[in-house]
């Protein structure tokens, strides 16, 4: 398989040159078919590659191409059919949380966060995931598949705050290429439920379509689009305080873009993202801006990949909210800036098991009190691949 490490240029320099219109000769119309399968297979689109260096060995069966052709062919079937349709991923790992119920940082104009900083907040806990997906359509463009995760925490120190999640999804892709750039464009639609100290807190219902497209061997370009339909098990009566409702939509659209070396193993990205929260109530209506970017590099020692992810959350609420501040309620309209800083090393270990430690800090500046604190989780997990 070395002919697939040329670069995409060459292959588009070979079709020009060999154009199978220019000539009748069928060792060069073998030629043309050949390097169309090469180009192909690059692309990956595998089906498409063999079917061209199939028309390429019958064009000059005896030629000196036909035996790599040959070789080449069964190489890619045998990668494809080689290709599972199951994939899964299970994880299990201890962290330590030093605000699991989210304080409000102190202030003294909002006597509640002072109320609210005596109540105990660290704790030690574990968590488990587990992941799996199964391709139960494949061919050589189009691929649907089926999937379900769970996750779990269990706080130590502070089990009413345990949480569980499950989610189960469909989805569905199609490859192709656009001006010999490979384009993947797929959906999916999901549906998952999170449970707080065994009550469910929230059950969502989402539907996402998105595009990836390689320009290069160095560019990656992906575009997505998202709608979320929230119900969640209110905390309060929404009878006596309507604008308190949580329940409804989330609109979003966005990209990412991809700067990738080595092969993958390092790259950097950055993206946006617009979202709007059309709620029930009007004191969780708002209008968001997310700018998201990061970076992987990997050290040449035991393939150990060093990760750091920048999420900036901008979310502007769009009435004055009904209950805060407690001092002069109805007067201020919510802004929120959620920084997430994420920096995570990764070391492969033997039998596709890979050991994690991963550092999070949440940040929410907030024009209300009671919304602004300061979050810092520090995990180890060990995670199985398959």
């Amino acid at each position: 398989m070395g002919f697939l490490r040329y670069r995409k240029k060459d292959y588009r320099g070979a079709l020009d040159a060999f154009s199978a219109g220019r000539t009748s000769s069928a060792d060069l119309q073998q030629l043309t078919k050949f390097y169309s399968g090469l180009a192909l297979g690059a692309l990956g689109l595998p089906g498409q590659a063999t079917a061209e260096i199939d028309q390429a060995i019958r064009a000059a069966p005896a030629s000196a191409f036909t035996g790599p052709a040959e070789r080449l062919r069964d190489s890619m079937v045998a990668t494809r059919q080689g290709q599972r349709r199951l994939s899964a991923e299970l994880k299990l790992g201890f962290f330590y949380d030093d605000n699991v119920p989210v304080i409000p940082d102190a202030n003294p104009n909002e006597p509640l966060t002072e109320a609210l900083r005596h109540v105990k907040h660290t704790s030690t806990g574990e968590l488990a995931g587990l992941r799996g997906d199964y391709a139960w359509l494949r061919t050589d463009q189009w691929e649907a598949t089926i999937g379900y995760s769970f996750f779990g925490t269990y706080n130590n120190d502070l089990p009413s705050f345990n949480i569980m999640s499950q989610l189960g999804s469909l989805g569905a892709s199609y490859r192709t290429a656009i001006d010999n750039m490979p384009l993947l464009l797929g959906g999916q639609y999901s549906f998952d439920a999170l449970w707080l100290d065994q009550r469910w807190f929230v059950q969502r219902h989402t539907g996402s379509a998105y595009a990836s497209l390689v320009e290069s061997d160095r560019y990656l370009t992906q575009v997505f689009a998202r709608y979320q339909h929230k119900n969640f098990n209110q905390f309060i009566d929404t009878q006596r305080l309507p604008a308190e409702d949580r329940d409804g939509s989330n609109w979003m659209i966005g990209g990412t873009q991809f700067l990738r070396f080595s092969e993958d193993r390092h790259y950097l990205k950055a993206g946006y993202q617009f979202d709007w929260d059309d709620t029930v109530g009007s004191d969780w209506e708002y209008v968001g801006n997310r700018f998201t970017a990061g970076g992987q590099y990997t050290l040449p020692w035991y393939a150990i990949r060093l990760k750091y992810d920048l999420d900036v959350h901008l979310r502007n609420y769009q009435n004055p909210n009904t209950i805060l501040p407690t001092t002069a309620p109805g007067t201020v309209r919510r802004q929120d800036q959620e920084i997430v800083n994420i920096v995570r090393a990764e070391l492969p270990l033997p039998w596709s098991f890979t050991l994690a430690f991963e550092y999070q800090s949440t940040i929410n500046l907030s024009n209300l009190a009671l919304f602004q604190y300061t979050r810092n989780v520090y995990t180890m997990m060990v995670v199985w691949s398959y």
